[in-house]
């Protein structure tokens, strides 16, 4: 069904540095002087804020009112340097839990004194927190990268295959869309490629950038990985379906750790039925008569 002497993800470990590809970084300080003027208006209104909160309660609850959500988020993350670094700021984003975030863990914020000392001692614009903040600006989009280049290959290769994928940032594939009777319709996924009548999925697809992986994080990914393949070739089974799954992962994090083997075990666990493949796999090992047997 695979192509070329290599059967099996496992058989390219050897030399796994030649089929990895490394995504396009930004260079310091090279960054500096835009990251500077983003962000700049954020760090005023942060002030702002600050100089009329009594609490930092109260700074909290007055970031959660401002209307601009790109703002409110930034402020968010300055919020949590400043003020709360042991909350994430994917619970201190969530605007309509900001009374109940303030009940549960407001108590533990930095004393809003201290926080008001600490900010006037930086400068504005604050290269350094333009820094940090930029850093959360750039997250991701080496993900978004790595499927926008597989979907131009799979079209190269593929003309006749359609796949379904979300525009860069665009929302996640949910599989209730792609089945309409998948018992997990919210299970999101990057990608379902089509047999050519347009109706028969052939495959789901998950793309992922590794950029460094290790620890819990490496085996969090290949657990959800895993759950994920059994949830859906369980259903593709118990329907007499050939839907098979593809996992694109790239990136330098593969040469870590387990994480090459772990994606070896991932592609055994269900034979025939995944491929876990980089970008630089795929001519070689993703066929159409992988996707139609």
């Amino acid at each position: 069904m695979i192509s070329g002497n290599r059967n099996s993800f496992a058989d390219y470990k050897a030399d796994g540095h030649n089929w990895i590809t490394l995504a396009t970084g930004e260079y310091y300080p090279d960054i500096l002087q835009e990251a500077c003027q983003l962000y700049a208006p954020v760090l005023v209104m942060f002030g702002q804020l600050l100089r009329t909160s009594e609490s930092s309660v109260r700074l909290f609850m007055q970031i959660s009112e401002i209307p601009n959500a790109w703002m409110r988020v930034q402020l968010y993350r300055v919020f949590r340097k400043y003020v709360s670094p042991e909350l994430p700021v994917e619970m201190l984003r969530r605007k309509k839990k900001a009374t109940d975030i303030c009940s549960q863990f407001g108590g533990r914020f930095r004393p809003v004194q201290e926080v008001q000392a600490a900010f006037m001692t930086r400068p504005i614009p604050d290269e350094a927190m333009s820094v940090l903040l930029w850093e959360y600006r750039s997250r991701g989009k080496k993900g978004y990268d790595l499927t926008e280049r597989f979907f131009s290959l799979f079209r190269l290769h593929f003309p006749d295959l359609p796949i379904r994928e979300p525009e860069r940032a665009g929302k996640d594939i949910l599989m209730g869309a792609v089945f309409k009777a998948y018992p997990n319709p919210k299970r999101p996924v990057d990608f379902a490629i089509y047999d050519i009548n347009g109706n028969d999925v052939l495959a789901i697809g998950l793309a992922r950038y590794d950029s460094d992986r290790g620890g819990a994080q490496e085996d969090d990914r290949t657990g959800g990985y895993r759950s994920c393949a059994d949830e859906i070739l369980s259903y593709s089974q118990q329907h007499n379906l050939r839907t098979k799954i593809i996992f694109l992962n790239d990136g330098p994090g593969l040469l870590l750790g387990s994480m090459w083997e772990d994606y070896a075990s991932l592609e055994r666990s269900w034979p025939g039925k995944i491929l876990v493949v980089t970008l630089r796999m795929i001519p070689e090992r993703v066929t159409l008569e992988w996707l139609r047997s």
